[in-house]
């Protein structure tokens, strides 16, 4: 019998998003605040609190020509939406103009804790 990890019970365990702008054409910088502020109108379907106030968003990076790439994870691994959080992060940084690439991996290292959480979020959850 061979042993079992953690990311075996993980659903969708490989779950990302991908989407690249046919359309693109760069007359400026993305910055970081306006993937945040995408970002912040993803609400998590059990917790009413956006995101990125959750502390499910890792890194968030800007490459040359607007490549976003994004690591994000999920407060807990056998959330039942694991597979659609990827992409409901990334349609909603796909709206800005001048993007190139969006990509959007879920991540399981380092775990989540509630810790990361803002604090509007803890406010908002009576978390102290």
């Amino acid at each position: 019998m061979s042993e079992k990890n953690l990311s075996d019970f993980m659903p969708n365990k490989n779950s990302s998003y991908f989407k690249k702008n046919l359309n693109y054409f760069n007359d400026r910088t993305l910055s970081k605040e306006e993937i945040i502020e995408c970002i912040r109108t993803v609400m998590d379907p059990e917790i009413p609190v956006n995101l990125y106030d959750l502390g499910l968003i890792y890194k968030i990076n800007i490459e040359n020509d607007n490549n976003v790439k994004i690591e994000m994870t999920l407060t807990n691994p056998n959330c039942p939406v694991a597979g659609s959080m990827p992409e409901s992060v990334g349609k909603s940084i796909e709206k800005l103009n001048n993007i190139n690439t969006v990509e959007v991996s879920l991540v399981w290292e380092p775990k989540w804790h509630k810790n990361l959480m803002s604090e509007e979020a803890k406010l908002a959850l009576d978390i102290f």
